[in-house]
């Protein structure tokens, strides 16, 4: 399998270029860039910045087309979404009540010879909810996937080609951030994660979070009051073991050794990156890599640096 490079946010000083160049990339790049929606092709600075090399696959552009031809799947999608929305409005509020007792176990002072098993029985609740939102999010995808017959849309398998051929004829793939869910639909739609597989991929922001196996959104202090920490939909599950938190120093509060702990003991046993500029991980296929500088939770609450594999 290709490397898979997962890099921090891109803004306010791009380190795309240099991971191109250590992994040897000398062709062409296809660039994905569907997250950022209507602003698909405003790419000249991506473009600039990887010299040339970048071939935009145009997937929102694509897709916006592909609607216009084809309603039902335009219908099946946005069904497929409020199907969705339903599951994690119900998810929120069991969330809400299991992590505020975690909360309390993790900040209780009593009966200490009892309480780690208790606390670690709290984490065990959350974690078998998320799996189970997981799984019915999941589900609500496989029966889009059978009811839609993507294979069988002729407008899509059109667009789909061409995606293929652009993609053969580039020796990586790029893909930006953006809105999440936009490009996750996006890329499940073109069947990116089966080309991925035999190029060199690099992604930053929301595209690191895309290629896990689950999706995670977060913000310690949201502009509409507590947030928690939810689990969104599975990703693509070409970069297992490894929970991406992008833009971490605007949205985790990392000096607090308690939301760190509340984190890391969530999603043990992968790995929790709090992805900044700068920041990178390497996947082989088999391990991850992550590199000097970048960081990630540990179980006591701490933040630490690693430059080796994990």
């Amino acid at each position: 399998m290709p490397t898979i490079t997962l890099l921090g946010p891109q803004q306010p000083i791009p380190c795309l270029i240099t991971a191109v160049d250590s992994l040897g990339i000398r062709g062409r790049i296809a660039a994905i860039t569907a997250g950022w929606e209507e602003r698909e092709l405003e790419d000249d600075e991506l473009k600039a910045h990887l010299r040339g090399k970048s071939v935009n696959l145009q997937l929102w552009e694509r897709t916006e087309r592909v609607f216009e031809r084809d309603p039902e799947l335009l219908a099946g999608l946005r069904t497929r979404k409020e199907r969705v929305l339903r599951l994690q409005e119900i998810y929120r509020m069991r969330l809400g009540h299991l992590l505020e007792a975690a909360r309390e176990l993790q900040t209780w002072k009593g009966y200490p010879d009892d309480l780690e098993p208790e606390q670690e029985d709290a984490f065990d609740l959350v974690r078998r909810l998320d799996r189970h939102q997981l799984e019915h999010v999941d589900e609500v995808n496989q029966w889009f996937f059978e009811r839609y017959q993507l294979a069988e849309r002729e407008d899509l398998v059109k667009h789909r080609e061409e995606v293929r051929r652009l993609v053969e004829d580039c020796e990586a793939i790029a893909i930006a951030g953006g809105h999440v869910g936009v490009l996750l639909t996006r890329l499940r739609l073109f069947g990116i994660a089966d080309l991925a597989r035999k190029k060199t991929v690099i992604a930053w922001s929301a595209g690191t979070m895309v290629l896990t196996n689950r999706v995670v959104l977060f913000h310690d202090t949201p502009p509409q009051g507590k947030g928690h920490p939810e689990v969104f939909e599975p990703g693509l599950g070409l970069v297992p073991g490894l929970v991406a938190l992008p833009h971490a120093r605007k949205r985790l509060r990392l000096e607090d050794p308690l939301r760190v702990q509340r984190l890391e003991r969530r999603f043990a046993p992968d790995i929790c990156v709090p992805f900044d500029p700068f920041d990178r991980v390497d996947f082989d296929g088999k391990t991850l890599k992550l590199a000097e500088r970048t960081r990630k939770l540990e179980r006591d609450g701490r933040v630490t640096f690693s430059g080796v594999p994990a």
